[in-house]
């Protein structure tokens, strides 16, 4: 006889937001904005606080047909650096996160998905932002369109099995946190034995 998972604990109590004395935006691009707020602090005091916006994006896992998982390898220029992911992107205004994923799957890793399965979403930054990352897992994809991507994006799509996927977890070398964090959900919301069938979500 299985024992039942233990209960899930409750949200920390709220604590009372900040006062906002001014905001201010110090830079804006159609990619990104800077604000800068001065904010009342609990005590008493006022502070500059630095908010970085950017609008919320999508990240979805490509599994196929014969659960083999597709990763993306893709250079991030910031760090320069070529590493593997899974597809990601930001929303379009007006695109529903589903939509989003879609889009992104075709373009960037070149599969068309047979069921689309909302996992958590995260605040991959919320020290500095709001910025919201919805996450989606792509069962029963095929491979069956040219990847689509902009002037700047390099990438290479490639097929590997679970066992190689769990092995780049394990080894650490899953180094964008989109993609280990949505791995590591959907490994343990689809694929574990404790599984509460009501946690994923069909779209």
């Amino acid at each position: 006889m299985s024992t039942p998972p233990p209960p899930t604990p409750d949200d920390p109590p709220p604590f009372a937001p900040f006062g906002v004395e001014r905001r201010e935006h110090v830079y804006v691009s159609h990619w990104c904005a800077l604000r800068r707020d001065m904010v009342h602090l609990p005590s008493g005091k006022l502070q500059e606080y630095h908010v970085f916006e950017i609008p919320d994006a999508i990240v979805v896992l490509p599994v196929l047909k014969d659960g083999s998982i597709v990763l993306i390898g893709q250079y991030r220029y910031p760090h320069g650096k070529t590493h593997w992911e899974i597809p990601a992107g930001r929303i379009s205004t007006g695109e529903h996160p589903r939509d989003a994923a879609l889009r992104e799957l075709r373009e960037e890793a070149g599969c068309t998905a047979g069921k689309l399965v909302e996992l958590p979403g995260f605040y991959p930054t919320n020290g500095i932002s709001a910025h919201y990352a919805h996450a989606f897992a792509a069962l029963d994809c095929e491979l069956d369109h040219e990847l689509a991507l902009d002037d700047s994006e390099q990438i290479l799509a490639r097929r590997f099995s679970r066992d190689e996927v769990r092995a780049l977890l394990r080894a650490g070398k899953l180094a964008d946190a989109f993609t280990a964090l949505t791995l590591l959900y959907y490994f343990e919301l689809l694929e574990s034995p404790t599984l509460n069938p009501t946690t994923p979500r069909p779209c």
